[in-house]
């Protein structure tokens, strides 16, 4: 699974881990998390790279809306979740975004 979500009982937050399978990596030396939650800042989120080629990164998020995202692979390639909730066009007309649901 590369969305796991954690809701927390004492807080209105979500812990969510993202994981990059390392089929969807192709070979990646470094990926970072980018999306709406961050203002798609391409550097605030690098992903911590496991040994078996996947990488993966847990942030917490506030309950009760959804989230637009996205991979970036060594600061050029764009890749999308393969579990997301859903997805939705970028806006850009070139791609979509993925989005987690956190209700």
């Amino acid at each position: 699974m590369s969305l796991k979500k954690q809701y927390l009982k004492s807080k209105p937050l979500c812990k969510v881990t993202f994981t990059l399978p390392k089929e969807l990596a192709n070979g990646a030396e470094s990926a970072t998390l980018v999306g709406d939650f961050n203002n798609w800042d391409k550097t605030a989120l690098p992903m911590k790279p496991l040994k078996n080629g996947a990488f993966t990164v847990t942030i917490d998020l506030p309950r009760n809306r959804e989230y637009q995202f996205r991979y970036l692979l060594d600061q050029a390639v764009w890749q999308n979740d393969g579990e997301a909730d859903r997805y939705v066009p970028n806006g850009l007309g070139d791609a979509e975004n993925s989005v987690a649901e956190l209700y």
